[in-house]
């Protein structure tokens, strides 16, 4: 098993022509190689259909959550050219170690690990200029020689769109027990999103609900709810699709300010709004477990 990640000389050497005439198709669930996923119970991944609505602060404040119910999680950054997990969790000049079993993840905490591309990279501002075979590469190294061990949730964040990374996880990881789609209120966010849930239909990745994010602002004074953004577009996308709106989440700096100097995991809520909303995804995911155990696996 290889010990090293794709390197920047090899993306030097692909073939730009390499993947000409091989189109993957998308309803084929057929495994593109082995991973080692083994001791992992639940597999969600975070999406969204553009970027900059807030996806991976939702990723990481979900890990951390489940992680400090007393669950065993693992989070994977797959986004190759905007990784952005270790930054939040103040991992940045982290590197991941290697023993026998393959390349360990990052520890956050006794019951949280971090993977990300980031890692593996120069400095914060080293750019990943890879094509579609080098990410392809990158990503099934994350999924075949990163030993994750016993999981009860592995949280994927997905980078925006449906493009190389999704298609790849989804092809890849043959079992996934569901998907998360963040969005915001704007019109141009929402359509997006209607092409995420129509990706995920395609490879055949359940959709476990809709996240609004940035909502709305609360008022300090009358705690009224002030729709910035508009609304209602996220209800008439979850009932055209026949899914659920898990939370609609209103803007909460000292989520963000946790996020910004990597204290992700030390926020401990302050029954904020956010706190009461983001719950109830949390408790959505936790479900999963709750039915696995159930049926006795």
């Amino acid at each position: 098993m290889s010990k090293e990640f794709i390197s920047t000389e090899d993306v030097a050497k692909t073939n730009p022509n390499e993947a000409k005439g091989k189109e993957e198709k998308t309803k084929s669930k057929s495994p593109i190689g082995t991973v080692n996923l083994d001791g992992v119970k639940n597999k969600i991944m975070i999406m969204s259909g553009k970027g900059g609505v807030g996806k991976s602060t939702i990723a990481a404040y979900l890990a951390s959550s489940l992680a400090k119910r007393g669950y065993r999680v693992g989070l994977l950054d797959s986004d190759i050219h905007g990784p952005s997990i270790p930054k939040m969790f103040g991992l940045e000049n982290k590197k991941p170690e290697v023993d026998e079993k393959g390349i360990v993840p990052v520890p956050v905490s006794e019951n949280l690990k971090v993977m990300s591309i980031a890692f593996l990279l120069e400095g914060e501002d080293f750019p990943v200029i890879w094509r579609g075979p080098a990410k392809m590469g990158a990503i099934k190294q994350f999924l075949q020689e990163v030993s994750w061990g016993v999981l009860d949730f592995l949280i994927i964040d997905l980078p925006p769109g449906t493009g190389d990374e999704p298609l790849s996880i989804a092809q890849l990881i043959s079992d996934f027990d569901g998907a998360i789609v963040v969005t915001t209120p704007q019109d141009v966010a929402l359509t997006s999103v209607r092409k995420s849930i129509n990706f995920l239909d395609l490879v055949d990745v359940p959709v476990i609900g809709l996240v609004e994010n940035m909502s709305g602002v609360i008022c300090p004074s009358c705690g009224d709810e002030i729709e910035v953004f508009g609304g209602g577009g996220v209800e008439k996308a979850a009932s055209d699709f026949g899914i659920s709106v898990l939370a609609e989440l209103p803007i909460e700096p000292q989520v963000s300010q946790k996020a910004d100097t990597g204290a992700t995991y030390s926020y401990e809520g302050n029954e904020s709004e956010w706190d009461r909303r983001f719950s109830n995804v949390v408790d959505s995911i936790e479900k999963l477990e709750n039915n696995t155990k159930n049926d006795g696996n």
